[in-house]
């Protein structure tokens, strides 16, 4: 048997709990207040997923880095992977909230999205 300290992230409550597993078996979850607690425990010990924030960088941009985020959760297994993926990502500004940057992040079927704009920077000529 092995048990397994977690707290719940689901409210702010912040609950203690406490779950009890038999190889990927769960036999108890301890410590919750409500049941979504008890579902987050079930998902974290059996498949973590997480969202990854980042930044990618921007040439010809107002900024140099535009926020990204994952469309949804990826398993945490996965989340190195995707980190290593947006470092290689350089874009050319104009950049649109909601565009997608990266399709299939690190093979895990979940696209990597702008949460931000980026204008172009604004080219000033030189008249004589």
């Amino acid at each position: 048997m092995e048990t397994k300290n977690l707290t719940c992230i689901n409210c702010p409550l912040g609950c203690a709990l406490t779950v009890t597993l038999e190889g990927t078996c769960i036999l108890e979850i301890k410590g919750n207040t409500c049941k979504r607690g008890a579902e987050y425990a079930k998902k974290e010990v059996t498949n973590p997923v997480r969202m990854v924030t980042s930044t990618v960088r921007v040439t010809g941009g107002v900024l140099p880095m535009v926020s990204v985020k994952t469309r949804e959760a990826i398993p945490k297994e996965k989340m190195f992977a995707c980190v290593r993926e947006l470092k290689q990502i350089c874009l050319k500004a104009p950049v649109k909230m909601g565009a997608v940057i990266l399709s299939d992040v690190a093979g895990t079927g979940v696209d990597i999205v702008a949460t931000k704009e980026i204008e172009e920077e604004e080219v000033k000529q030189n008249v004589s």
